[in-house]
């Protein structure tokens, strides 16, 4: 019998929430005045309930006994905090000691995320519109990069994007976070929003390993998709600025399968993969390796579970919500990995502790601390039926 044990001490759901905003009250400074009746770690505590409550701050504080209003809550969060220098101190927040788990090669995904706006289609100012997705054109649009260490992502860097923001404006955001990182980048795989002339040349720029699915523009490269098998082509883009044109060459790989049914369908399936790296020498290769940032899709399932409800128009109060959301995933893999794995030869041994489980420790631990209320009064005491 095995007499390995798995830790020296426990985490206790109060430790969590205290974990959590010490790091909010760390990086995120809210400078309220001297004389103000609460405190930022009161603010924090009901941020952090909130999100992992999946409810409003609203809803939160009226049916708690010790949290403060949520207008005074929600003054502070509109007021006290920029969009650009929450961005800066978000990203700073995101990767606090992450650099401990990096190896010295990481791959890193960039991907956009799109959340629907259905509100008055004369009131969009600031938000970003793209083409018609989920019945709307208007989107509170956010812009992630992760790095991917051992199948677990961690959220390295996020930004709001708005009308005007472009994917190379974007990305080369992007690689100025990379850069300040100390750890070398193996690759990096990118959503096909980023294919385009602009992406391509800041990749080879940089020289980063890369692959993107291309989009089908041009009779060249829809005649490539349409006939023959897995191949390499080469392909070009050519790009304009400033009343300047430039084309810029890179290497396709065609993956082709058999559907033999999948998704009701049959016939030969055509993927194309902007790519150039040194570990892919086939078309199956950049399959496989794209394939890796199908679990930025598992991470925003996850956001969606753990981040506060708002009808509010701010963006500081939404950028706010999304970046506590991201450190919640970050946390969790984090103590997971350093505080709940178990060390031992040939890598730690990972003890079953879902990320569901994570956010409801930290929700009882938010409801516990703010007095969250457990009955409701009656008009009559409860009779028989109400007990057993």
């Amino acid at each position: 019998m095995s007499t390995t044990q798995q830790a020296d001490g426990e985490i206790h759901e109060d430790q969590l929430l205290n974990f959590l905003v010490n790091r909010l009250d760390e990086e995120v400074s809210l400078s309220l005045a001297n004389n103000a009746e609460i405190t930022a770690e009161d603010i924090y505590e009901v941020l952090v309930g909130a999100c992992a409550d999946g409810t409003s701050v609203s809803t939160l504080c009226a049916s708690s006994q010790n949290a403060p209003a949520a207008n005074t809550v929600l003054y502070h969060l509109r007021t006290k905090l920029e969009p650009d220098r929450l961005e800066r101190v978000a990203n700073t927040l995101l990767r606090k000691d992450l650099d401990e788990l990096l190896p010295e090669q990481v791959e890193v995904c960039a991907d956009l995320h799109l959340r629907p706006y259905y509100g008055d289609e004369d009131d969009t100012d600031g938000l970003y519109h793209s083409v018609a997705k989920r019945g709307t054109t208007a989107f509170h649009a956010y812009a992630t990069l992760y790095a991917r260490v051992k199948n677990k992502r961690y959220t390295l860097a996020v930004r709001r994007l708005k009308d005007g923001d472009t994917a190379s404006s974007v990305l080369a955001e992007f690689f100025g976070v990379l850069d300040g990182l100390d750890t070398e980048v193996k690759a990096v795989y990118l959503d096909r929003g980023f294919y385009d002339s602009k992406c391509l040349t800041l990749l080879q720029a940089h020289n980063y390993a890369y692959v993107i699915p291309i989009i089908r523009w041009g009779e060249t490269i829809q005649q490539e998709l349409s006939e023959g098998w897995s191949r390499v082509i080469q392909h070009d883009l050519t790009g304009k600025l400033d009343g300047h044109s430039w084309t810029v060459e890179f290497p396709v790989y065609i993956d082709c399968t058999y559907l033999n049914g999948k998704y009701d369908e049959n016939g030969v399936a055509r993927h194309g993969y902007a790519a150039d790296a040194p570990f892919i020498h086939s078309p199956r290769d950049a399959r496989y390796h794209y394939s890796k940032r199908f679990g930025i899709e598992s991470s925003y399932r996850l956001f969606e579970q753990a981040i506060a409800i708002t009808t509010t128009r701010d963006p500081t109060v939404r950028l706010l919500y999304v970046v506590v959301s991201l450190l919640l995933q970050n946390v969790w893999r984090y103590l997971h990995y350093e505080y709940v794995a178990t060390p031992r030869r040939g890598g730690r041994r990972l003890w079953w502790w879902p990320y569901k489980e994570f956010v409801n420790m930290v929700r009882r631990a938010a409801w516990t601390a703010l007095a969250v209320r457990r009955a409701v009064p009656a008009n009559r005491p409860p009779d028989d039926r109400f007990h057993r």
